[in-house]
């Protein structure tokens, strides 16, 4: 059987994810900063004018590829929240969640990517709203999880969910990068369900 030709969009998609998955590649081994357009292209084996038909400059590609990237990841904190018991305490929900967070930051993304994000967003090197927008799925799954708190009572807090969600993730962020200042003389699971539990400590009804 003859095989079906490849249609110019499918042709364009495969090039465009072949650049994506080759800077990929580099900047997971290096700084953002060190890894030129010349590199990408040549690893993804286009021509450098094929670049800038998919993207205005390599920060463009860096955006998007961070926006591809923590889609994936809050989609596995929101399926890891699904498959938690209905009849859970919502005070050992927020702690499961937590649990997970770290753990996909320590062992799936890593401390060298995690530390590169951190320079990224002091330097503003890249555009990284996808990762402190406060529409980023991350905040509707903690908001998610306070409102249950409230609705059964087990919560009390003198703010909105949205507001107390925005603190949770602050805590997060402040112990990452502790963890990054420290790495690797700090247990990043451990500090984030010791705060979280001092932090229910203050909300819990009593």
């Amino acid at each position: 059987m003859e095989k079906r030709k490849k249609s110019r969009k499918e042709k364009s998609i495969e090039t465009k994810n072949k650049i994506i998955m080759s800077a990929d590649e580099l900047f997971k081994n290096n700084r953002f900063e060190t890894v030129s357009v010349d590199s990408i292209v040549k690893k993804a084996g286009v021509a450098k004018g094929t670049f800038y038909i998919y993207f205005d400059s390599k920060d463009a590609l860096i955006a998007e590829l961070l926006v591809d990237n923590i889609k994936k990841i809050d989609i596995g904190y929101e399926s890891h929240l699904k498959s938690l018991p209905s009849d859970m305490d919502t005070l050992d929900m927020l702690i499961s969640l937590v649990e997970k967070i770290a753990d996909v930051i320590d062992n799936s993304i890593g401390y060298d990517l995690i530390k590169k994000m951190y320079h990224a967003h002091m330097t503003h090197t890249v555009k990284s709203d996808a990762i402190i927008d406060y529409n980023r799925d991350l905040y509707k799954i903690f908001k998610t999880v306070i409102d249950r708190g409230l609705d059964q009572g087990e919560f009390k807090i003198d703010m909105t969910s949205e507001e107390f969600s925005k603190h949770c993730i602050m805590i997060l962020r402040g112990i990452t990068y502790e963890w990054c200042v420290r790495y690797p003389n700090l247990d990043l699971k451990y500090n984030y369900v010791k705060h979280f539990q001092l932090l229910i400590e203050g909300i819990k009804k009593r």
